[in-house]
């Protein structure tokens, strides 16, 4: 996988180093350099990178103002010499920020979580499109149709698949890890121990997700989005 990035940073010397980086990076191809986001502001909305290293303290547009008018699609990793600006670039949903002077260790780190979102983001679409996934269960690959999922449930290092006409499929893996891979907001986690296949629900009873016989618990860190999920879809 490669993936396009561009350096706004009004330091040349900084600008200097992370190129040098970028060039040694097997993963990554630059597109630009420039000294300001206002220069760059024209060729980033009409070639639109992956990734962008961004400098936080510039004249006349701020990394972080420029990071708001930038596609979602743009992940910004922020460079900056005051620390105390990293709470303000996770506000705008940064990957990470590196703290100058920067080193290769550190730029590799954060660039690493790059290359694993689009890797995750790119699963997803895939799951989406084929509408099925393969398991591993009793040592064999087992084929789960997306369809077919009423919930899954955690168990300590393994997970069970509950599947329409009563199958179920228990595999080894973890919950984080399947969260990650499954379609959003289909896919939905409810529960420390539970992630419900949206479209299946057909009753919500007393704040809990009812399949047949079963009741779904959903706990308090996941009801904002669990509400905001119906609210969207609800007739009032």
């Amino acid at each position: 996988m490669t993936i396009t990035c561009a350096i706004i940073d009004d330091e040349p010397l900084a600008a200097g180093l992370l190129e040098s980086y970028v060039r040694k990076t097997p993963y990554l191809e630059l597109k630009g350099t420039y000294n300001s986001a206002i220069t760059a502001m024209r060729d980033l909305r009409e070639s639109p990178v992956q990734l962008l290293f961004l400098d936080i303290q510039m004249p006349e547009l701020s990394g972080i103002e420029f990071a708001k008018i930038l596609p979602q699609t743009t992940k910004v990793i922020f460079t900056t010499a005051f620390q105390q600006y990293a709470v303000e670039g996770y506000k705008v949903n940064a990957i990470d920020y590196l703290l100058k002077p920067i080193s290769y260790e550190d730029f590799i780190r954060a660039t690493d979580k790059v290359l694993d979102w689009y890797a995750t983001a790119a699963k997803q679409q895939t799951f989406s499109s084929d509408r099925l996934m393969y398991v591993k269960s009793d040592y064999k690959l087992v084929r789960i149709a997306l369809d077919d999922v009423l919930y899954i449930e955690g168990l300590k290092d393994y997970v069970r698949f509950y599947l329409q006409g009563g199958e179920r499929v228990m595999s080894l893996m973890s919950m984080k890890r399947l969260e990650e891979h499954l379609p959003r907001p289909e896919f939905l986690r409810v529960h420390r121990s539970y992630i419900v296949h949206m479209p299946k629900v057909q009753t919500i009873d007393r704040f809990r997700i009812v399949f047949g016989d079963e009741f779904i618990p959903i706990s308090d860190n996941y009801k904002e989005q669990l509400q905001q999920y119906f609210d969207q879809r609800t007739l009032t």
